[in-house]
């Protein structure tokens, strides 16, 4: 089965110009099986789809509920959890990584970075939580190998830290814009019809379940604006601690059920 495992949709991402309906027309038109949707801190994409047309579109596609974390200090993370499982803490930005970790793997979730090698601040080689990288890379349970809106270099040393870690590669087109739909994709080795079914896969089959590959995509906002590239991305490290700042006492209250829930 062949899926475009990063998504970002009209419904869920505050940069997301594709409505989720739109989204699965277009992969659906490429030959796609199904998708993850992973909005940046939210599920609003994914529950969008369930409340409208989800009963139908599963007939023939499958769309798989993910997110895209932005960690307090190791970038973007992608995490999956099963479909019973429903942490509001996942949508409130600003854990840190180790942390994330936990809860992720408590709830029976796997989790990743997200454009390893890519930008700074929202990539983890290009944080600090790199510098204690085997503390960290050992306990996810993938890594994105391909992204269609990265560099061939980003993307090829992504799928060396994968190789040197023995970690399963995952594909997607990271697409913001319908032009980009698409460009990036997973191949699995198993059929899915469930987040449970895919998380299975991935821990039984390791490396062998799914191999990834796509095009590079160049309409990015990288792309365009050049130069200025570099000052937005510096804009992120405030963006980011503002969000965590931000949630920080609903973060804590969410921690502390988690925490009674486990005694």
């Amino acid at each position: 089965m062949k899926f475009d495992m990063h998504c970002h949709t009209k419904e869920g991402s505050l940069d997301g110009k594709v409505p989720i309906e739109e989204f699965i027309a277009l992969l659906k038109e490429k030959g796609y099986g199904g998708m993850l949707v992973s909005d940046h801190n939210s599920y609003d994409g994914y529950r969008s789809w369930k409340r409208n047309a989800g009963k139908e579109a599963i007939r023939d596609f499958v769309v798989l509920k993910g997110i895209e974390y932005d960690t307090i200090d190791a970038g973007h993370i992608l995490v999956i959890m099963p479909e019973d499982v429903h942490l509001r803490i996942l949508e409130l930005r600003g854990l840190p990584v180790k942390l994330l970790i936990d809860i992720v793997h408590r709830g029976g979730g796997i989790l990743g970075p997200a454009h390893p090698c890519g930008e700074k601040y929202l990539s983890i080689t290009n944080t600090r939580k790199y510098r204690n990288c085997l503390a960290v890379m050992d306990q996810f349970d993938f890594l994105e190998g391909f992204n269609a809106c990265e560099s061939r270099e980003s993307n090829e040393r992504a799928r060396e830290l994968a190789l040197r870690f023995h970690k399963p590669v995952f594909g997607g087109s990271d697409a913001h814009k319908a032009d980009c739909v698409g460009m990036g994709a997973t191949e699995f080795s198993g059929d899915i019809a469930s987040e449970s079914e895919l998380i299975a896969l991935i821990r039984e089959k390791g490396r062998e379940a799914c191999r990834c590959g796509g095009e590079y995509y160049g309409g990015t906002t990288k792309e365009r604006i050049g130069r200025a590239n570099d000052i937005l991305v510096q804009s992120f490290w405030f963006y980011n601690h503002l969000g965590s700042m931000y949630h920080f006492y609903r973060r804590h209250a969410e921690v502390k059920k988690l925490c009674a829930g486990a005694k």
